[in-house]
């Protein structure tokens, strides 16, 4: 769990989770395939992948995460310039203080940045586009085939 890694003490009456739309986030998980996507398309040399919790806590405390768009529930921006995609999860029998759920936040991929992908400005012109490539590859390695 993610939930003690990369946030400092809080004070006592604090709470511990931080709310991002209708979900109160309390855990972070972030995959491999994030992980290997972030040192690729986000990081700045000397940086590593343990650096990308505790940042994005920071980004979740400091309200610097909104969602991309309204069609688009998996998007979000941070900082309005790198695109992640996440999932949340229930966390089972865990609750804050007034009975709300609390949610686990699942960091998916993460996609790039606007500043140096622009292509990511339109998410689902971005998807179609790599969809098109894709299926082209796979129409050349067939004809190769045969």
């Amino acid at each position: 769990m993610m939930r003690d890694k990369g946030t400092e003490l809080w004070g006592k009456y604090e709470p511990f989770h931080i709310p991002l739309n209708d979900y109160r986030v309390a855990n972070i998980v972030i995959t491999n395939h994030a992980k290997s996507r972030y040192l690729d398309r986000i990081s700045d040399e000397g940086s590593n992948e343990g650096d990308i919790a505790p940042w994005i806590w920071q980004s979740l405390r400091q309200k610097r995460i909104q969602p991309y768009s309204q069609h688009d529930q998996n998007a979000y921006l941070i900082d309005d310039d790198t695109v992640v995609i996440a999932e949340f999860t229930e966390l089972a029998g865990e609750r804050n203080h007034f009975g709300y759920q609390l949610y686990c936040m699942t960091i998916v991929s993460f996609l790039g940045k606007i500043s140096r992908t622009p292509q990511l400005r339109d998410l689902r012109a971005y998807y179609s586009l790599l969809r098109q490539t894709r299926r082209v590859k796979m129409i050349k390695k067939r004809r190769k085939r045969k």
